[in-house]
């Protein structure tokens, strides 16, 4: 356990998927480090905790698609490791219009990394999935081999124990007010509040829906990242189709174009129940939560009676669990360096708008490329920069439409 004194190479703040993948990645390097939780360790007030993410590589924006491709083997790299399995591999299917702008990037995207993929109409869709999707006429579907879910809290707890088995400290029930440069010897200190400080040579942010917060009081700059509380839903398989919606076989994770944006997943955590849910929702405090009632569902539940073919009772969800999304205005990511008197010794990840989950592999291993060497290798980071929204308060421009309620 750190005492007060001890010195680190890297302090890490929040240990959410992002902090405790950078935790593992910095340690697996041979650095000390320590990792700090405001609240339990694999708790549920933030964006890590549950039963499942989807994993795939069909982006509207190209230059996720190397990040997701080396998050796959990063996972995998992971699991050999720790001798168990948080990565289910599936097909992934993406629908909408055939004039969407979102779908036709995607079809872009696949086309120009040469993904395979197949785009097939309403009878293939039909034929491929043996009646359990129904698109309209004016729709079309995307297929690739790249899809697959996550078992988030499971992943978490993994990169927390790899992490330990490299040497990393972990404390939790350790809320970071401060983070102040050491004007003598360099580094950071990083104070709690319960008292404590520690001292780092460099330290990185992770810290979710409380990234704004959290950098204001810090330095003073303002990061456009807004927390929303989303909803996920569960729905029951009609008697005597489970077997056709479960992971393993051939039916896959997939993605609904449109207002709203609809995902979901095969069935796994809940047998006989299939995750479908809307990527959005609604702005709140992440310190005075909602926690419900939710979103409206009319329009969620018109798209499972009619999609799934009626095979799944679309009366409403069974089940369903709270999650926060931490949106930027451009749904980008942000990493970078927090800058002004801290330079480069304090990296700030966050922002990932309801979509890092599958990445945090790669995200982990660039903020350890930032914090170590002042450079990240093989990715390009403009697209993240936090100079991004001085030069425009939206951020990246995107000519396709964001599905985020």
């Amino acid at each position: 356990m750190a005492v007060f004194g001890e010195e680190f190479d890297v302090i890490v703040v929040g240990a959410g998927v992002m902090g405790s993948s950078t935790a593992y990645q910095v340690s697996k390097r041979g650095h000390k480090v320590l990792l700090l939780e405001q609240f339990d360790f694999l708790h549920q007030r933030g964006s890590s905790h549950g039963e499942s993410r989807t994993i795939r590589s069909t982006y509207p924006e190209e230059y996720y698609h190397p990040m997701v491709m080396e998050s796959y083997k990063l996972w995998e790299e992971a699991e050999s490791h720790i001798g168990y399995k948080v990565y289910f591999k599936a097909q992934q299917f993406d629908m909408g219009s055939s004039d969407d702008k979102c779908l036709r990037e995607v079809i872009a995207t696949c086309q120009k990394h040469s993904v395979p993929h197949e785009i097939l109409d309403r009878q293939q869709v039909s034929d491929k999935f043996s009646g359990r999707f129904d698109i309209p006429d004016n729709w079309v579907g995307v297929c690739t081999n790249d899809g697959g879910v996550i078992k988030p809290t499971k992943a978490v707890s993994m990169f927390q124990t790899l992490a330990i088995q490299n040497g990393t400290v972990l404390r939790d029930y350790m809320e970071v007010k401060d983070i102040r440069k050491e004007g003598v010897k360099g580094g950071v200190w990083v104070y709690t509040s319960n008292g404590e400080k520690f001292w780092g040579k460099k330290c990185v942010v992770t810290v979710g829906a409380w990234t704004t917060k959290l950098v204001k009081s810090v330095s003073g700059i303002d990061l456009p990242i807004q927390p929303l509380e989303t909803m996920v839903c569960y729905w029951r398989i009609k008697e005597g189709h489970e077997d056709k919606y479960a992971i393993g076989g051939d039916f896959p994770t997939f993605a609904s174009y449109g207002e709203p944006y609809i995902y979901g997943t095969p069935s796994l955590e809940f047998p006989g129940l299939i995750k479908v849910a809307v990527h959005g929702g609604y702005p709140c405090d992440p310190d005075k939560r909602p926690w419900g009632p939710g979103m409206a569902l009319g329009t969620l539940k018109q798209w499972v009676e009619e999609r799934l073919s009626s095979l799944v009772d679309s009366g409403g969800p069974v089940a369903t669990q709270l999650c926060m999304y931490s949106m930027t205005p451009d749904e980008d990511f942000v990493i970078d360096f927090l800058g002004g008197e801290f330079g480069k010794d304090v990296v700030v990840g966050g922002g990932f708008s309801g979509h890092g989950f599958k990445m945090s592999p790669v995200v982990g291993r660039i903020l350890t490329d930032l914090v170590l060497t002042g450079e990240a290798e093989g990715v390009e980071l403009k697209h993240f920069r936090i100079g991004r929204f001085e030069e425009n308060p939206k951020g990246n421009f995107k000519e396709f439409l964001h599905h985020v309620m």
